[in-house]
Order: structure tokens, then C-alpha cells, then sequence
């Protein structure tokens, strides 16, 4: 078990105030990696987890629909412990629009936080990963990678860009000993999925779409990030790992 082991290594972690980061970023923690949070929001509870597993937590400030502060925000996470082994870039938004009424101010968010924040932290990060040879950079796609979903079409376009990041990433970058992979939830219980469990009906007709026969959780996510970024990972690289209960096979 000792490849699955991530102790004395630095990861961070986007968007780790709630959901999906969060349930991510004490997974790491358990395993042995101290954290640094990144987000918007005030992540003192997740920093309470971590602290609680026995392991560091430095908290950060940066707001990711702005990519113009990214290589600051860069140098702040990696000033935080001294270097990172592991980024995890999970923060994303999801408004909910029809195509033909999609409105141009949140195509900008959703292409500011999902692609060109994710794409430039990964770019800054992953330069120091280049000069030490060694790293771990997880991308948190989505089952809208592979399809093309219903009145959320700029959330799809950016997370099929997240998805040809990773791969294209990861062909120029695992020379240098730095793998890129990606994991895609399927539909999963979070605040970006509210509006559409609101609706009557919809919880049960999805879940009827899929093989287990439910929606995911944050906690069906603690396991695949740990696998991606541990040794028993080496081998893994352009690499989406679909998590969603067999949705997708459906």
C-alpha cells in the first residue's frame, strides 16, 4: 500500500471550500500530503478537516475568473510549503442558460474560471514541476467532456477543453516526469447541481440512467484523486478517468 502513500508531499487544491474540493483535498490529506487551498471562499472548514488528520493546511485568496492574477496567485501556492507536487484543479462554475439565450457575461466566467485560469495555474506550476522532474497534475473534467449536455453549452465547450489540456499537456510534459490526467464525475450531488435536482422529477430520472442506480457523491472522488496522484499512478498520463457510476456505458 505503500504506493498509494503521500506522505511528505505538497498538494493544492482549487475550489476546496465544499463539494468536490473539498471531499478531494482531505483525501490527499489522509494519505499523508499537507494542503494549500485555493479559492474565493473562505475554506476554514476545510482547513479544520485537514488539521484534524494530523496534516498542514495553508489557506489562499485568489479569484479565478480574473486569469490575469494567476501567475501571482502561482507564486503564492508555491511559496506556501516551498514547492507543489500535486495540483489539483477542481474550482469551476456552471450557469444554466439556452443556447440561443446564453448571455455573454457568463460565457466570459465560465471561460475565465474553467479554461484560461485552469490552463495558466497549470502552466506556472507546471514549469517548476519541469525543473524538478517530478509532479502530478489532476484536472477535474466531466462526464460533459464526452457529450453535449442541455442548456449548460458553455460549460460543456470548457470542460472539452479541459479534457484536450490534459491530453495535450501531458504528451509535452511526460519527459520531464510530470504526468497530466484527468478525472470526470458524472452527475454528482454539489451546489453546481442544485438547479437541476430542483426540478421535479429529475433526480430519479437521472439516476435511473445510471447502472448503480444513484447520483455521485464528494466522497466517490477521494479515492481516484489519491490513486492519480501517487506512485501507483506512474504509468497513468492523458488519462481521463470517468466516475460515474456507469452513466456513460448506459
Amino acid at each position: 500500500m505503500n504506493l498509494f502513500s503521500l506522505e511528505g508531499r505538497i498538494a493544492a487544491v482549487t475550489g476546496a471550500d465544499k463539494g468536490l474540493g473539498r471531499k478531494m483535498a482531505e483525501a490527499l490529506a489522509e494519505a499523508g500530503a499537507d494542503i494549500v487551498t485555493v479559492g474565493r471562499a473562505d475554506a476554514g472548514e476545510t482547513a479544520a478537516a485537514i488539521q484534524g488528520l494530523g496534516r498542514k493546511c495553508v489557506e489562499l485568496r485568489g479569484d479565478l475568473s480574473r486569469p490575469e492574477t494567476m501567475e501571482a496567485l502561482a507564486g503564492e501556492m508555491l511559496q506556501a510549503f516551498g514547492r507543489l507536487d500535486i495540483l489539483v484543479n477542481n474550482a469551476g462554475v456552471t450557469p444554466v442558460h439556452k443556447a440561443e439565450d446564453y448571455p455573454r457575461e457568463d460565457l466570459d466566467l465560465v471561460m475565465d474560471v474553467n479554461v484560461k485560469s485552469l490552463y495558466l495555474l497549470t502552466q506556472y506550476i507546471g514549469s517548476d514541476m519541469i525543473r524538478r522532474r517530478r509532479g502530478r497534475i489532476i484536472n477535474i473534467c466531466s462526464v460533459q467532456s464526452f457529450k453535449g449536455g442541455r442548456n449548460v453549452s458553455a460549460y460543456v465547450a470548457s470542460k472539452h477543453a479541459v479534457a484536450g489540456i490534459t491530453r495535450a499537456f501531458a504528451n509535452e510534459w511526460g519527459a520531464y516526469g510530470v504526468t497530466v490526467n484527468g478525472i470526470a464525475p458524472g452527475f454528482m450531488e454539489t451546489d453546481n447541481t442544485a438547479l437541476l435536482r430542483s426540478q421535479p422529477g429529475m433526480v430519479e430520472n437521472i439516476a435511473a440512467k445510471v447502472p448503480l442506480e444513484r447520483w455521485g457523491c464528494p466522497e466517490d472522488l477521494m479515492g481516484p484523486v489519491v490513486f492519480l496522484a501517487s506512485d501507483a499512478a506512474s504509468y497513468v498520463n492523458g488519462h481521463l478517468l470517468v466516475v460515474d457510476g456507469g452513466y456513460l456505458n448506459d
